[in-house]
Formats: C-alpha cells, sequence, structure tokens
C-alpha cells in the first residue's frame, strides 16, 4: 500500500526571538519530517492582541491569513518555549485568536509540540500546560514521544544547524509519529502505508 497524497503540516514557533532555539529546531523538524510529510512555517509576529469587538467587527487580515491556512493544513505542529512555568503570551494570545468562531480550525486536529530551553527540563512545565489549552481546543494532541530540548545552548551549531543525535532521533521520531496519526484520523484521505 501506497500514501495516496502528501501531509501538509504547519509550524508555528512560540518565540519572536532573533536566533530563537525553537525557531531553530522547528526549521530542523523542516528537515527532519518523514518521507510524504512537508513542515510549512507559519508567523504569528503580526497577530493583535485578542478584542472581542475586533473579532466581532472586522478580523485582522493575519488572523484570517492564519486560520485560513491552518483549516487547510493536515496536522499542526507547535515548538515553544516554557515562560514563568506556562506558555508565552503571544502564542497564547494567537490561539485564544485561532480557538473562536466561527469554524476554528484547530477542531479536531493532529498536533504535536516540542520545545527547546537553556534549562534541564526542556519547556516541560510549558507543554504541559499547552496541553490544557489544547484540550479546550478540541485538538487530537499527539501523546508520545514528548520533545523537551534542555540545554538548547549547547544541541545547535554556531550556524543554527541542530547537532545533537539524540535529539535529531527523537524529533524525527515524534514527526513520524505525526504522520501515523494523520493517516489513521484520516483513511479516506491517506493510505498508511506498510512501511510505517
Amino acid at each position: 500500500m501506497t500514501d495516496r497524497r502528501e501531509i501538509n503540516a504547519i509550524g508555528l514557533c512560540g518565540s519572536l526571538r532573533r536566533g530563537s532555539y525553537n525557531m531553530l529546531a522547528l526549521r530542523a523538524a523542516q528537515k527532519l519530517a518523514p518521507h510524504g510529510m512537508t513542515v510549512s512555517i507559519e508567523s504569528i509576529a503580526e497577530i493583535p492582541l485578542y478584542n472581542e469587538d475586533l473579532r466581532t467587527t472586522d478580523t485582522p487580515d493575519a488572523v484570517v491569513i492564519l486560520k485560513n491556512k491552518i483549516a487547510a493544513a493536515d496536522a499542526i505542529l507547535l515548538v515553544s518555549p516554557e515562560y514563568n512555568y506556562s506558555i508565552p503570551g503571544v502564542l497564547k494570545n494567537a490561539l485564544d485568536w485561532l480557538s473562536r468562531p466561527p469554524e476554528p480550525p484547530f477542531n479536531g486536529k493532529p498536533v504535536a509540540i516540542m520545545g527547546a530551553s537553556i534549562g534541564h527540563l526542556g519547556t516541560a512545565r510549558g507543554q504541559y500546560h499547552l496541553r490544557q489549552v489544547l484540550v479546550y481546543m478540541n485538538t487530537f494532541t499527539l501523546n508520545k514521544p514528548e520533545v523537551f530540548i534542555g540545554q538548547a545552548d549547547r544541541k545547535f551549531d554556531a550556524n543554527g544547524h541542530l547537532i545533537d543525535e539524540t535529539t535529531i532521533r527523537h524529533i524525527a521520531e515524534q514527526l513520524k509519529s505525526l504522520d501515523q496519526l494523520v493517516r489513521r484520523l484520516n483513511p479516506e484521505r491517506f493510505a498508511l502505508s506498510l512501511n510505517h
């Protein structure tokens, strides 16, 4: 049995910092995606602060564009740092916009999460908080494998390339599991390859 079509995943980074380890991890994920999957990176930098008045009268273009891209995607990859045991405000703000009607695009969508930090826990607490948010958003969040990139300052070289073999393996395994989840949830659209 062969794949009927390619899986299109959207990657969102929860950090706006230039040189963010999480953006570097997301770029690494692009290269580590399994055959039959592509990961396109979209920015949340232009998403304004959530305002219900704006949503009900004139939803900002940046929000509309991102909602449409996510709605059309087969899966989502969220890569985020941890701030104060939780997720960054910019990511929470984007998710607040994306969770609102009409037709919130995360509803029923397969989602994988990972994060990078210079600390030892590699965003574990922030990821568990993010999972709570995704429960409300009614996603199919991948449970395992989890990817916590601790001591991220040692995992990338001076050019921003991921060089830690264990982390490379974990990211590749997570994306393979996301690929399998998408195909299991959408058997009418994807044929599950015997190689998976």
